[in-house]
């Protein structure tokens, strides 16, 4: 049985090892496409901790999530609270936050906050997974205007 991708607070691992940006971007789009069900068009507001491994895991994931058709909100160097309360401040429909916390620094994490700041249900981070682990998912991708 494969272990579940999703731990407590995320998906974490050694950035560009565990945690490399193909899986970034997987999990950006796959997210993208899971809230999609929910919002036309859904507005994910995106923010990282000072880790050098942060840029390369923000383009990653930022290009996931519009690559399925949703847009983009990204504040940059923010604490993961202010994600949590950014997503609510901007009405956005989801937050991820590129941090792994009190882990050393070759670590990295992406989690998901809901449109109210909360960790997304299992039941929504057991979708993105499926998203990424089923070859017979296939996203769509969109063109022209809804890019």
């Amino acid at each position: 049985m494969k272990a579940r991708l999703f731990g407590t607070d995320g998906v974490r691992g050694v950035a560009n090892e565990d945690l490399s940006p193909t899986l970034t971007f997987k999990l950006g789009r796959a997210g993208a496409k899971a809230l999609s069900k929910l919002y036309k068009r859904p507005v994910f507001v995106v923010g990282k901790d000072t880790r050098i491994s942060g840029d390369m895991l923000e383009a990653a994931l930022i290009a996931g999530i519009c690559s399925a058709g949703a847009d983009v909100l990204k504040v940059g160097i923010v604490p993961t609270p202010a994600v949590a309360y950014l997503t609510r401040f901007f009405n956005a429909d989801a937050g991820v936050v590129i941090s792994a916390s009190h882990n050393p620094v070759e670590y990295n994490g992406i989690k998901f906050f809901n449109k109210d700041g909360y960790k997304l249900p299992d039941a929504m981070e057991d979708e993105i997974e499926a998203l990424i682990d089923d070859p017979e998912q296939v996203i769509e991708s969109p063109t022209g205007p809804d890019v």
